[in-house]
């Protein structure tokens, strides 16, 4: 899910210049991985109950939102104009709020006592996300619980890991070419118009860093999951690359609990 502004490098981040696409890919309902994946695992970690509040970040065009109880307190964020106005067409829940802001400063929102925190696919795409991660340290009660998900850090860094085969054990890997290094890599979102298309930014982080941004700012890791694709290949390649998608997550889930205020 989308998210962003411009940072100290001057780059734009937010992803309303390409909200049509993003529409398109995600639709209402979300993308294959949404379904399948992604939401399920989300709702199972955190454990929602009728008594909690969610504060969801860069929650694009609300997903999560409408995957949720309507008897639990929910507010969205996002800087994508587009995508707000889309969530509170989808979402008319009274319980359920959208609002645009910029996630890497100051929330106008009068509410510290969540109980439960997320974003999504997004703070991949954020190039200072402990300034995310402080503002869901700000929000939280004490004991309050976040969950990041992500592309998996190690194995799908854009331009630097990539599917190869090996002939001769008739296996497929992941090739890592860089990992430990943080990235920041632009990515056409119209390969096939090259310099004619629109840019999103990824910004790579070790898993390392992740930790250190969640120790500095209250936070314990409580628990790390990584998620496979459940998708099934047939054909002449199909036993090699089932195996390979069995032992290569495609995302990372990152449940942490604040234990402090700063």
């Amino acid at each position: 899910m989308p998210m962003n502004n411009k940072y100290q490098s001057g780059v734009n981040t937010s992803w309303q210049h390409v909200s049509k696409w993003y529409r398109k890919l995600v639709n209402k309902e979300g993308h294959y991985y949404h379904q399948h994946t992604i939401i399920p695992g989300v709702l199972k970690l955190l454990n929602l109950r009728p008594d909690d509040s969610l504060l969801d970040l860069a929650c694009g065009e609300g997903i999560l939102g409408r995957a949720i109880s309507k008897e639990i307190y929910y507010q969205g964020f996002d800087i994508a104009s587009s995508l707000i106005t889309l969530a509170k067409k989808y979402d008319k829940l009274l319980n359920h709020h959208y609002q645009i802001a910029d996630i890497t400063n100051l929330l106008p929102l009068s509410k510290y006592n969540f109980t439960k925190g997320a974003i999504i696919l997004a703070l991949q795409n954020i190039e200072n996300p402990r300034n995310v991660i402080l503002n869901f340290q700000k929000h939280l009660v004490g004991g309050g619980q976040l969950i990041i998900i992500i592309n998996h850090p190690y194995f799908r860094i854009p331009r630097q890991t990539s599917w190869e085969t090996d002939p001769n054990s008739k296996m497929q890997y992941r090739r890592v070419n860089r990992y430990l290094s943080p990235l920041k890599i632009p990515i056409n979102q119209q390969p096939s118009e090259r310099e004619k298309s629109p840019i999103i930014w990824s910004f790579h982080y070790p898993l390392s860093s992740y930790s250190q941004f969640l120790y500095e700012t209250g936070f314990v890791i409580e628990k790390i999951e990584e998620w496979v694709s459940d998708k099934r290949s047939e054909g002449k390649a199909g036993k090699m690359e089932n195996r390979a998608r069995a032992e290569f997550p495609l995302f990372m889930a990152v449940l942490a609990r604040k234990i402090k205020h700063l």
